[in-house]
């Protein structure tokens, strides 16, 4: 498990951009489990939409790629501290099941498809209360800094 002062390490993204809370799982080379709070003060919900706000699908998206980023990071036992950081390189087979709203706990799951040159492919998915929420394939590219 990786609590948010050890995914600060992993990960360069900082507040309002940082979209992983927690991590509940993670087996090198194979698979990470986390979740995302969905607090009605996250900044985008100001504008999508006003009464009635709904996560927007690219965050739900964003988040799942960096999850899969601290996965990426664990397997090859680097980190951003090292000069190196993992970028969203592409997503694929993206469907969105049902809206994510301001007081749930998105849980994410991230399992390692293949590897090639620092591009790395994961098929992920997004559940709120055991409900897919969202489905898709994310590319990531490790990249020096």
């Amino acid at each position: 498990m990786m609590k948010i002062d050890e995914i600060l390490e992993y990960l360069p993204h900082r507040y309002p951009f940082l979209l992983v809370d927690r991590v509940t799982e993670v087996e090198k080379g194979k698979s990470i489990k986390g979740y995302k709070n969905i607090s009605f003060n996250e900044p985008f919900f100001t504008g999508h939409f006003p009464n009635n706000p709904i996560m927007p699908g690219v965050l739900i998206i964003e988040a799942m790629a960096q999850l899969s980023g601290i996965l990426g990071f664990v397997t090859v036992e680097r980190k951003p501290s090292d000069g190196v950081i993992q970028y969203l390189a592409g997503s694929s087979k993206a469907r969105f099941k049902r809206p994510v709203l301001p007081g749930d706990r998105m849980d994410m799951e991230s399992v390692f498809l293949s590897g090639k040159r620092g591009i790395w492919k994961f098929e992920c998915r997004a559940l709120v209360d055991g409900e897919v929420v969202c489905v898709a394939e994310i590319l990531t590219a490790e990249r020096e800094v």
